[in-house]
């Protein structure tokens, strides 16, 4: 009886049929872990990539739209930027941009208007669009960390017609980054876009923290616009004005 016991001791001391079992048990939390942690890191960097095209893609529309006017001016309506706020919010619609972000679009200008004695370079108007930084939780991530100072914006009703009374507001060191600062070229204009976006992880904060990605990008105004004002004949186009907090153009909900 003793021996058989012995016997089967060593046997099982060289059995090897499930070593493989026992490895896959061991290392199955690692591999998931180093999975999951690269799927979370790929899923930032594509969305880092998205916000930064979005933003590419406003400035690019927004610097070549409206319509033609006498000796070849171009006027800028209150339409065209609607149009091209609804072409980024429905190519952002796969991250839900404008639910959970912030477009903000700014004309920086370095122009001499009527009543002004020589050229000035100012934030002319801006319109937005998103449902993000309404509150007071979230005002300072969302809405523009480029005006002249945080207290300084442009009000919905700049660049809504042409006295001083709308003029903006004075932009003399440009806008940006302090040490990536975007001016205007003299007697013309760039169209400057920020986007602010509400990352939201795949695995909730097990990898990565949930975060703010911004971009910005600017592009050179194309044509030989009338930066007098925004125009907006009959039948009128409601201004997404950045006092609204929605993700359709021109204040609309859905």
């Amino acid at each position: 009886m003793l021996s058989s016991r012995l016997q089967r001791l060593r046997s099982l001391r060289s059995d090897t049929s499930g070593l493989a079992l026992m490895e896959f048990a061991f290392t199955f939390p690692i591999i998931m872990a180093m999975g999951g942690y690269g799927t979370e890191l790929s899923f930032l960097a594509l969305s880092n990539l998205r916000v930064s095209q979005y933003a590419l893609n406003l400035a690019d529309n927004a610097s070549r739209v409206g319509v033609q006017a006498n000796a070849g001016v171009t006027q800028l309506r209150e339409s065209d930027l609607n149009d091209v706020l609804q072409g980024t919010r429905r190519e952002s619609d796969l991250i839900k941009l404008t639910t959970n972000g912030r477009v903000i679009l700014s004309s920086l200008e370095n122009v001499s208007q009527p009543y002004d004695t020589d050229r000035v370079q100012r934030i002319h108007w801006q319109r937005c669009l998103g449902m993000k930084g309404a509150s007071g939780a979230d005002a300072a991530d969302y809405n523009s960390h480029y005006d002249p100072s945080p207290t300084v914006h442009p009000s919905p009703a700049a660049g809504s017609d042409a006295t001083a009374a709308n003029k903006g507001v004075d932009a003399p060191a440009g806008m940006g980054e302090p040490t990536q600062k975007v001016n205007a070229y003299q007697n013309s204009g760039v169209m400057f876009v920020e986007v602010n976006y509400q990352y939201r992880p795949l695995f909730g904060s097990l990898f990565v923290n949930p975060q703010v990605i911004r971009y910005t990008a600017s592009f050179i105004v194309r044509d030989n616009r009338d930066f007098s004002r925004i125009y907006n004949p009959t039948p009128t186009a409601t201004a997404s004005t950045c006092d609204r907090y929605t993700k359709g153009v021109g204040g609309a909900t859905t």
